[in-house]
């Protein structure tokens, strides 16, 4: 049977409207546990890819560490360069409209360092060893592929194919994120010299279907027939306004000779007002209403795993971490 990953970039409130003078609120974490319920009533394990500011809150660490050695979920690593310790200033020509940096922009030696704080945190404060990874803001290079092989990390799941993340700039003047629009959709081995890590691409598919709008009106039907002419990414990370073609998207790839699905979403998403998307308690039971709906129907054609044990599965022959 075909897997069912489930990818939860477990981050600090609202980080969209984050102001870099001001702290980072975990709050989201305590709306977690009724995520992870959904996950159990339909047997699926979510990988919670955590980052600093929350493997630094100690309810947060208690609770997933519970659920990970019942076997309920997997802990992986997400880092954000700019709030993971230790700090580097950045002596750069910015951006005209800098955003916040990527890891990719610091030196290896400062991004070995910020990579070693982040894993031993969460060993110390979970009692796990992370093996799986999703770079913040998603971008990746070579020397952070290398990186990760060399902490002894099993796999990543930052590749988003048919992307170009060109939209979104760092702090340097001239860097951007990363273009994924070639990269393939199945998992691949990234040759790291001694080492080999596995990666396990975000599912992203591309269509010129024409997908009946979720919302009723002229609009979303006048938006469904432009999609058709100039074609659409589709992933698996619900908004509040887009069920059919989530519906859409598990159909097409259980149809098709892929062999999971992986869906993403942020933790502070759970949150009312944790994110522009979920600003009230009316988009969150909405939001559930569509979780339930889609988990249903995966629930028919795939089977749950964490990402770290679907890395295992398909390790293409090399030792397993």
């Amino acid at each position: 049977m075909k897997k069912f990953l489930i990818s939860i970039d477990t981050e600090g409130d609202n980080l969209w409207d984050w102001d870099e003078k001001s702290p980072i609120g975990t709050l989201n974490s305590s709306y977690l546990p009724r995520f992870q319920e959904l996950c159990d009533r339909y047997g699926f394990k979510p990988t919670y890819l955590s980052n600093w500011e929350m493997v630094s809150d100690p309810e947060f660490c208690r609770m997933v560490g519970e659920w990970a050695s019942e076997g309920r979920c997997e802990v992986g690593m997400h880092l954000h360069a700019w709030n993971t310790p230790p700090f580097f200033e950045l002596d750069v020509d910015t951006n005209d409209n800098p955003g916040l940096p990527y890891l990719i922009e610091y030196p290896e030696e400062a991004m070995e360092a910020k990579v070693d704080a982040i894993t031993l945190a969460i060993e110390r404060n979970i009692g796990i060893r992370p093996v799986t990874h999703r770079a913040g803001r998603w971008a990746m290079d070579p020397r952070y592929f290398n990186l990760l092989a060399r902490k002894g990390y099993l796999c990543d799941c930052s590749v988003t194919p048919h992307i170009d993340w060109k939209t979104s700039p760092g702090r340097t003047r001239g860097v951007f994120g990363t273009n994924y629009s070639s990269a393939q959709e199945e998992p691949y081995p990234v040759n790291c010299g001694n080492e080999t890590l596995i990666e396990i691409p975000l599912t992203v598919r591309e269509t010129h279907a024409l997908i009946s709008p979720s919302a009723s009106g002229a609009k979303p039907l006048a938006r469904s027939f432009l999609n058709v002419a100039r074609g659409q990414s589709l992933q698996l990370r619900p908004n509040g306004r887009n069920l059919n073609e989530l519906l859409w998207l598990v159909d097409h790839v259980e149809n098709s000779s892929s062999g999971y699905l992986m869906f993403m979403l942020h933790s502070s998403e759970f949150m009312p007002g944790g994110s522009p998307t979920f600003r009230t308690e009316e988009d969150i039971e909405r939001l559930y209403e569509h979780l339930d709906k889609v988990f249903d129907r995966v629930s028919r054609g795939f089977t749950g795993m964490t990402i770290g044990d679907y890395a295992r599965e398909v390790s293409f022959g090399e030792a397993v971490r």
